[in-house]
């Protein structure tokens, strides 16, 4: 597929850290995507694979944390701050379309500390990010409560000081970290929305009542759904009232899977 360079502004490509990214009029553009119907954002991993996407047609791309620690050889939430900044930097730049970015926890556990991490993220480009509320410790997997809505909080205030006007995104992992309660999951989805996230996000969800549930939980604001098993249709989301869906990093390990056939059957059969 030949590539063909986005239209970009003046300014924003190539911003030194801690500098304030143009982002060419994509936040007023990702934000009206929330407004009304459903949109597919699909997760893209690289410079690459996000060129890929945006010419096949995508309005809106976010990036995958596991996808991109895989580009290292690493395992999922295993980068540094500097090397996911660069990476969001990189992936804004190579599009004109809106990028949400997988900003994980916000490499800080202290909400102070989450705040200044997010201003960096606001100034590379993207026009979203998330926060999550998983710790990364088997025994005590989720944020006790008020310190996972202090952390959104936290984010909320960062986003209004640099006037990017970026959105966030409040995501609860008890799905993904053991702790399937969907009555808390909505809890915590409740107060990060109370707290200023703008779209809410309960990843590995795959039933479709309690994607209903949480749509009519944290209604009017918008909720994204990750569809990385075949449970429901995108038209099958937007009749729940679903805004916004992603896929996490399905379309990396896709691409690794091939990858790793063909390389196989080089290897074992010449």
């Amino acid at each position: 597929m030949p590539w063909h360079a986005p239209q970009r502004g003046a300014q924003g490509v190539g911003s030194p850290r801690g500098e304030l990214m143009t982002t060419d009029g994509r936040v007023p553009t990702f934000r009206s995507l929330h407004a009304a119907g459903c949109f597919v954002m699909p997760n893209a991993w690289d410079a690459g694979s996000a060129r890929a996407l945006e010419q096949i047609g995508f309005k809106a791309l976010a990036t995958t944390s596991a996808g991109f620690a895989w580009t290292l050889g690493r395992a999922d939430n295993h980068v540094t701050l500097d090397q996911a900044l660069e990476h969001l930097r990189v992936v804004a730049a190579a599009v004109s379309v809106p990028v949400n970015a997988d900003f994980e926890g916000g490499f800080a556990i202290d909400p102070e500390h989450v705040a200044v991490n997010v201003k960096l993220a606001a100034a590379t480009g993207i026009a979203g990010l998330s926060i999550e509320d998983s710790t990364g410790n088997a025994l005590h997997p989720l944020f006790e409560f008020d310190l996972a809505v202090e952390r959104v909080r936290a984010a909320r205030r960062a986003i209004d000081e640099s006037g990017t006007g970026i959105v966030l995104t409040g995501r609860s992992e008890g799905f993904v970290v053991g702790r399937p309660d969907i009555d808390e999951t909505i809890r915590r989805l409740r107060a990060y929305a109370e707290a200023g996230a703008d779209c809410l996000f309960a990843p590995r969800i795959d039933n479709v009542d309690h994607v209903a549930a949480i749509v009519a939980a944290v209604s009017p604001k918008p909720v994204n759904l990750l569809i990385n098993a075949p449970f429901i249709t995108v038209a099958g989301a937007e009749a729940l009232g679903v805004r916004r869906i992603s896929v996490g990093g399905t379309l990396a390990r896709t691409a690794w899977a091939g990858f790793l056939q063909a390389a196989h059957e080089i290897a074992d059969a010449g």
